[in-house]
């Protein structure tokens, strides 16, 4: 007898979830029908990728640039309605975003 038969004699009234199956949390961020811009700068001589456009709550772009920034294990900020993210990363965020239901309109080469 194992541990969750043990549990099911206990407490016959429970409904135990499977913890087998994994469950992904999506966060529920408001789709716009106008795409981000992604395009790319040079500050100081060292390559970024600035995400604008967005016409959203704050607080979910906050959440998308957490997300990116932890995918891409880099650093960014959020300022002045834009996401920044240090380094070139326009395929992989624009490949992201698209998994994500935005759609997303490269600028600048």
């Amino acid at each position: 007898m194992d541990l969750q038969d043990q549990l099911k004699n206990l407490f016959p009234d429970h409904k135990s979830e499977e913890s087998n199956s994994p469950k992904e949390e999506k966060p529920d961020y408001w789709m716009q029908e106008a795409p981000i811009i992604c395009k790319y700068e040079k500050r100081k001589g060292k390559p970024v990728t600035i995400l604008e456009g967005y016409t959203g709550a704050d607080s979910d772009f906050k959440k998308l640039a957490k997300e990116i920034k932890s995918m891409l294990s880099v650093g960014g900020s959020y300022k002045n309605d834009a996401i920044i993210i240090q380094g070139d990363y326009r395929d992989k965020i624009m490949s992201f975003l698209k998994d994500k239901g935005f759609s997303v309109k490269r600028v600048g080469g």
